[in-house]
């Protein structure tokens, strides 16, 4: 799930050098290959840093590299220093590796260093985005892998009345492998959503207020996540990506805008946020 920079019906924060930070637009872009899996495409190369394994295919996608980053500037200056990471794309909306069901990991293969090196990708990248959930198709890998997390600092962002409508409360990092999540109840509530794969838009999006996820953390161990209200939400937004579906299969289509337009009235016929 992506962040946004509203605060009216607003879902995720801003990152904060997105507001005492302006990004540089004279900074050249460089591209460089990045390896994205992919089932049906054939082999072009093996990186020495791939996720693969002899049955994944590949192919090679350019990725833009910002040499100064306002978010490397701002760790800078705040004298975090400047740390290069080797990061995949996020696979955008169009790409079929995002409308097909992903494979679940072989219970032998969670700790290998190829399923290790996925999650800390994961986990990097959706801090980097910011966003506060990220699904293992999102980065081209079609296995089921989710990783989420939401924080104090994120949900500073948003006015406390919003925030406590939506029942958004901060926990820490999970990573569930090969989750499975059923519903607790027939409550639900509509809010706006946003995607790191579909930049730029959200629309509003029924959820389940309280769901129960069962998989296997990192290590391998079975765990059981028992969520409500915001988590909930985030959970089965993620879930979907390993289903195959983005938001937009499930939202209101007459609440769909740009990010640009969150802040106007919902058109006539559309449902009233909150819960149902």
């Amino acid at each position: 799930m992506e962040c946004i920079q509203q605060f009216t019906h607003s879902l995720f924060p801003i990152p904060f050098y997105g507001k005492n930070f302006k990004t540089s637009t004279n900074t050249p872009l460089q591209t460089i290959p990045i390896i994205l899996l992919h089932p049906t495409r054939k082999p072009n190369c093996r990186p020495k840093n791939s996720y693969l394994s002899p049955t994944f295919n590949v192919n090679l996608k350019p990725q833009r590299n910002y040499s100064a980053t306002s978010t490397a500037r701002a760790g800078w200056f705040l004298g975090m220093g400047e740390k290069k990471q080797n990061l995949p794309d996020i696979v955008k909306a169009g790409d079929p590796v995002l409308y097909e069901p992903a494979r679940e990991v072989p219970l032998e293969e969670i700790g290998s260093e190829r399923i290790q090196k996925i999650v800390d990708d994961m986990v990097n990248l959706m801090r980097k985005a910011p966003g506060v959930g990220l699904a293992a198709p999102q980065i081209g890998v079609p296995l089921k892998i989710i990783v989420l997390e939401d924080t104090k600092e994120y949900i500073s962002y948003a006015p406390k009345e919003v925030t406590k409508a939506q029942e958004r409360r901060p926990f820490d990092l999970l990573v569930i492998l090969n989750p499975k999540l059923k519903k607790k109840g027939n409550k639900t509530a509509l809010y706006f959503e946003g995607c790191l794969s579909v930049d730029g838009f959200r629309a509003v999006v029924e959820r389940y207020l309280e769901v129960e996820v069962t998989g296997f953390d990192r290590d391998g161990r079975p765990i059981k996540i028992d969520a409500s209200g915001w988590q909930a939400r985030i959970l089965q937004h993620e879930c979907d990506h390993l289903d195959g579906s983005l938001y937009v299969d499930k939202m209101v289509p007459r609440t769909f805008r740009t990010v640009e337009n969150l802040e106007l009235p919902l058109s006539a016929g559309s449902p009233k946020l909150g819960d149902r």
